[in-house]
């Protein structure tokens, strides 16, 4: 199946795997044509705001954590490596986005295709 190339010069992989850099241009590529057009991009971008969403969620959680004193231990060892682990993904996923492969997180990524309409 041969790629898409957008008007920019940008390809579907090449804008899929961009959508992961922050939250910013995943919603920049749902919004603008002819990226919102394209499932893949549409995937991808949905995935990486879930996935911001729930690392932030979790930088909330282990952060109440470290405020309670009896606690604060456990989050000095669970902060980096809940840490290392959400860039380990992050990088997993954003690789996998410019090679043009569909990886969808466990939890996320069903939650990202029925937002892209997949």
């Amino acid at each position: 199946m041969p790629e898409e190339v957008a008007q920019t010069g940008l390809s579907d992989s090449a804008a899929s795997g961009l959508a992961y850099l922050t939250f910013i241009p995943a919603i920049i590529f749902l919004v603008v044509a002819p990226y919102n057009q394209s499932a893949t991009i549409r995937f991808h971008s949905w995935q990486s705001i879930f996935l911001a969403g729930v690392w932030f969620a979790v930088w909330i959680g282990l952060v109440i954590i470290g405020v309670i004193p009896v606690l604060n231990f456990i989050d000095i060892i669970l902060f980096p490596l809940v840490g290392l682990g959400f860039l380990i993904l992050w990088v997993i996923v954003m690789i996998q986005a410019f090679q043009g492969k569909r990886f969808s997180i466990p939890v996320i990524g069903p939650l990202a295709e029925k937002q892209a309409g997949v």
